[in-house]
């Protein structure tokens, strides 16, 4: 499907800041373990994406899956869950596309407004979500979209409507 451009930008999707997660990779399984971490290995693509680079990390590669709050907000909907992040990787943005890693999975977008409030929602497979968040983004009140993987109901990215 040919992607429609405006000149304005419509949205931004932009990986986690690394520099929280970097130290840890430097933690024993142990000391992990204590703050309910896992170190782990990735053994298939897709399978483990990284919510700093937006890619599924190669085969092979360690990351560390983590609890992360995701929507930090004073509503019924906020919201934590396991999320996968690579040492050393640069975070990511993408300006009016979405990630390559969102294509070969069934993707919930969640949109919410200002005060942590659903306001939008669709459950669709990765090639459709493209059109899924453009219709998503006309409504007024809408200043985010959470996209989670809606297999395993984890947190993926945040969309933010351009300026």
């Amino acid at each position: 499907m040919a992607r429609v451009r405006y000149e304005e930008v419509m949205f931004i999707i932009e990986g986690l800041d690394p520099t929280p997660f970097q130290p840890l990779f430097a933690l024993s399984d142990a000391e992990l373990a204590e703050r309910d971490i896992r170190r782990r290995f990735s053994d298939d693509v897709p399978g483990f994406p990284c919510r700093i680079s937006l890619q599924d990390a190669p085969v092979g590669e360690e990351l560390l899956l983590l609890p992360y709050r995701h929507r930090d907000v004073r509503s019924p909907y906020r919201s934590e869950g396991p999320i996968f992040v690579r040492r050393g990787v640069p975070r990511a943005r993408f300006v009016d596309e979405l990630p390559p890693m969102l294509a070969s999975r069934v993707l919930s977008l969640l949109g919410f407004d200002r005060d942590g409030m659903l306001v939008t929602a669709d459950v669709v497979p990765g090639p459709e979500a493209y059109a899924a968040v453009l219709r998503q983004l006309k409504a007024a009140e809408l200043a985010y979209i959470d996209v989670m993987l809606a297999r395993t109901g984890c947190f993926a990215c945040r969309i933010v409507p351009g300026l």
